[in-house]
């Protein structure tokens, strides 16, 4: 078997430990890594692969990064769903026997990110993790890098629990083996990009009384308990430190909130938009308008889980409208807002040791702001607001101490000193001094020594290996003393020469140096240390600037937008007078064209809405939803009045989706969708079905989509909005009571479809399909042929109803004409066709071959 050297033996020996991570071993000025880590790095981080001998017969695969740059390596890593285990000398080289002592000090996974390079400032960056106990699960997602911790206990099959773990949008989940493997676990994770992490190793006894002082308080059930012990101990053994500021433990119940499934947030354009999955473009982009970044991350939070409490709704109401009613006083306080710093996520770094003196710095400006916030908030005229300014703690202590210890505008690193103000540390002030006093001394000494010797050039100099140095050049060597100077080192032109004196006085500066920055370094961390016993207070403060925050741009995007406040109620009826989209109007605020809403649970649950494509039905749908969101999450809605009945969950069938690398066609999707709508929802619920029954044929698809929207008026219950091109069943608003039909209006004029957007009562008789089409940019022929044949099928459409009559009482479907084999493939070929894939010319040859197989028939 092959021996390797001492130091790689160690290497693989913690290796060993870590075989699920990159090991960044500390070798000097660089981390390297060797093997397999060395072989898969080099691929991912593009970095050179070289080898070493290790001491075994053939060449160790290595690689490397500096250790001043290496945080730019391990973002792209853990990006890239990778963990890094940092391994550090953990002893004075010069004191090691043998093999520096060396140990993981922190293992960086995706969830677990705490540098500021690699959060992003307006969102949580939080790890969950998902534990089970008989039928109950119990979930814990945590943000290390802010200290929130929310934990909930749910009786639901494993889809409905991943459902609500998507909703934190983790970086990471972490579970047992057992799970781990769970293909329905592993392949839903992969989908959301969710990196999973395998951990069992949750036998270690720990105190979490002492880590969270109110954990009975929010644990009382064993779930709830074993899910914090499971989590907090993963955590224990990736960051290998102190976890003081991971107190903001909270419960939470997810019946409290509107459910909101991925599904519905992707749709509905929530966070992120459907076009480039980007924040731009989104309802959380559009009313963020917050001044903080602690703000725009609690601003998600609540768009994430819009409130069920009615009473909780009002109160944020009662502020907003505040606010609006004093925008003068709003303006102040936003510019005092906005000169606050990220103070939960410094208050974070202080406790977790990684606070640069950058960060202690903005910590300050953000304490010293407070005051004057307290002050604009006693000047508004509302108790509410009166009570809250009441509540802000300024942290004066923590304030008045970092003003003290730490300059103004300090350097970011300590590696060259002057972080510690002037006359804070008394021995550090003789130290300084010191190096000023020496610095002079080399001055005066260097001037002195050329009057003595009558060498002008002669200077004084220094470098790390020989120190301080009299440097003379050859052509005056017959003039150097022959006592007292010291030949040090020859040069190709000079001579360096050194003193007892000189020797000395380098000594006292040099002890000086390195003493002061070791007195700075032990003088932060005791300023560090200090703070953070008062990290919960600063956290508290920084959870109610937040909330101010968020409100605050309710009301600023509610007065740019003219928006008004809604009447909450807990009834089923949904009413809003001339409501809007609320980013689609931000987008063309001139033009956009509100309309009404009218929802019950007594004559208008159902409401069937047809008319053409680019008619605005899809709009007016997500509006309606997204008007209900952001009157449940206390913002203000676009709409000239509305009364919204508490919704307890949005069901969205929008769009064309699959899911190939589930085998799941564009149609199954659709069906998927509207499945978990009809079992899952409430007559508190809300379910937007666009166009169901289209992927496959005409008769299938009316077929279900009868039988749907009887379902859901019979059994149900759930307001509804149902858009569909099946004018066929506008019949069932003579057949249902509940239903009523309504259309996206349009007007012919000169030939041409004119689209008015507005959705007004009655169904519609026509889809202008063909118009569609030819604002497209179809070929000219494509167009005149279509509507040669269209007029055809309305032709033999019409005379065959009228026969119908006569010899028989109609069904629903017995008015279509009877399809022939030939005429359902032609139209399944159509079907499939996709006109943005080809071009013109290779679908005039498409319908030229159609148009044969029909007269062949």
């Amino acid at each position: 078997m092959a021996r390797y050297t001492p130091m790689i033996e160690q290497y693989l020996s913690i290796k060993n430990k870590n075989q699920d991570a990159f090991l960044f071993f500390r070798l000097g000025d660089f981390y390297e890594l060797f093997f397999e880590d060395a072989e898969k790095a080099s691929k991912i981080l593009e970095i050179t692969l070289t080898a070493r001998d290790g001491g075994a017969s053939e060449k160790i695969p290595m690689c490397g990064v500096p250790f001043h740059s290496a945080s730019a390596y391990i973002e792209k890593l853990v990006a890239a769903g990778h963990k890094v285990a940092i391994c550090e000398q953990v002893e004075n080289p010069k004191q090691a026997k043998g093999v520096v002592r060396r140990e993981v000090i922190r293992v960086i996974t995706p969830g677990t990110v705490m540098e500021e390079n690699m959060l992003l400032a307006t969102e949580n960056h939080f790890l969950t993790a998902l534990y089970q106990e008989g039928s109950s699960y119990g979930i814990a997602a945590v943000d290390l890098s802010t200290g929130e911790c929310f934990l909930s206990e749910l009786h639901q099959t494993l889809p409905a629990v991943l459902d609500e773990i998507a909703t934190f949008e983790p970086k990471e989940l972490v579970v047992v083996h057992e799970l781990a493997t769970n293909s329905l676990l592993h392949d839903e994770c992969k989908r959301l990009g969710i990196v999973v992490s395998e951990f069992d190793d949750i036998d270690t006894v720990s105190s979490l009384e002492e880590q969270f002082p109110n954990v009975h308080e929010v644990c009382n059930t064993s779930v709830l308990l074993g899910t914090l012990h499971y989590v907090y101990q993963y955590l224990l053994q990736t960051q290998k430190r102190s976890l003081g500021h991971l107190k903001r433990l909270r419960r939470y119940h997810a019946h409290s909130y509107m459910l909101l499934d991925e599904v519905a947030r992707r749709n509905l354009e929530l966070t992120r938009s459907l076009q480039n999955e980007k924040r731009t473009g989104s309802l959380l982009a559009h009313l963020d308008h917050t001044a903080t970044a602690m703000g725009s991350r609690m601003l998600k939070q609540w768009l994430d889980k819009p409130l069920l409490s009615k009473k909780e709704i009002m109160h944020r109401q009662n502020i907003v409208s505040q606010f609006i009613d004093e925008m003068i006083l709003l303006e102040e306080l936003t510019d005092h807002l906005k000169r606050v710093y990220d103070l939960e996520r410094l208050a974070a770094r202080v406790s977790f040791g990684s606070a640069s003196p950058r960060d202690l710095y903005q910590l300050r400006k953000s304490l010293e702001e407070i005051p004057t916030i307290k002050e604009k908030l006693a000047s508004f005229s509302s108790d509410v607001l009166h009570r809250l300014a009441d509540s802000l703690d300024p942290c004066q202590g923590v304030q008045a101490l970092i003003a003290s210890a730490i300059v103004d505008d300090p350097p970011i690193s300590l590696k060259d000193g002057g972080v510690i103000r002037e006359g804070y540390h008394e021995e550090l002030d003789k130290l300084r001094h010191i190096q000023s006093n020496g610095k002079g001394w080399i001055a005066k000494l260097e001037e002195q020594e050329r009057k003595r010797t009558g060498i002008k050039s002669l200077k004084v100099g220094y470098n790390r290996i020989f120190g301080y140095y009299l440097e003379i050049t050859k052509s005056n060597l017959h003039l150097v003393p022959e006592e007292g100077y010291i030949r040090k080192q020859t040069l190709a032109n000079a001579e360096r020469f050194i003193t007892a004196d000189l020797k000395e006085q380098e000594q006292l500066i040099l002890h000086a140096n390195e003493r002061s920055l070791e007195l700075e370094m032990e003088t932060l961390k005791q300023v560090r240390d200090t703070i953070s016993n008062e990290v919960v207070r600063l956290q508290n403060l920084a959870a109610k600037i937040a909330e101010i925050d968020v409100l605050h741009a309710y009301a600023t995007v509610s007065i740019r937008y003219q928006y008004t406040r809604p009447i909450i109620t807990e009834s089923d009826r949904f009413y809003v007078q001339k409501g809007r989209h609320p980013v689609v109007e931000a987008a063309q605020y001139e033009t956009y064209v509100a309309n009404d809403i009218h929802l019950d649970s007594d004559t208008r649950q159902v409401l069937m809405i047809t008319g053409p494509n680019m008619a605005g039905k899809s709009t007016y749908m997500r509006q309606v939803a997204l008007i209900a969101i952001m009157a449940q999450i206390g913002c203000f809605v676009p709409a000239e009045k509305a009364e919204v009945g508490l919704i307890d969950r949005i069901f969205t069938r929008i769009g064309a989706s699959d899911d190939l690398a589930q085998g799941h066609s564009t149609f199954m999707v659709e069906m998927m969708e509207t499945c978990e709508a009809l079992q899952e929802a409430t007559p508190k619920s809300l379910i937007l079905l666009d166009e169901v029954g289209r992927g496959t044929s005409t008769y299938d698809g009316m077929a279900l989509a009868h039988a749907i929207v009887e379902y859901v008026h019979e059994e149900v219950g759930a307001k509804t909005l149902f858009s569909t091109h099946y004018h066929e069943l506008t019949k069932l608003e003579s057949e249902l009571p509940k239903l009523k039909n309504v259309h996206a209006k349009c007007v012919e004029k000169d030939g041409k479809v004119v689209f008015l957007h507005r959705i007004v009562p009655g169904g519609a008789d026509r889809s202008y399909g063909i118009h569609v089409a030819e604002l497209a940019g179809l070929p000219a022929p494509v167009i005149d042929r279509a509507k040669e044949i269209l007029t055809h099928l309305e032709e033999s459409n019409t005379s065959e109803v009228a026969v119908a009559k006569e010899e028989e009482p109609l069904t629903l479907f017995s008015f279509l004409p009877e399809v022939s084999p030939i005429e359902e493939e032609i139209t399944k070929e159509l079907r499939a066709w996709d006109l943005l894939e080809h071009t013109p010319m290779e679908s005039l040859q498409f319908l030229q071959t159609l148009q044969q197989k029909l007269k062949s028939k």
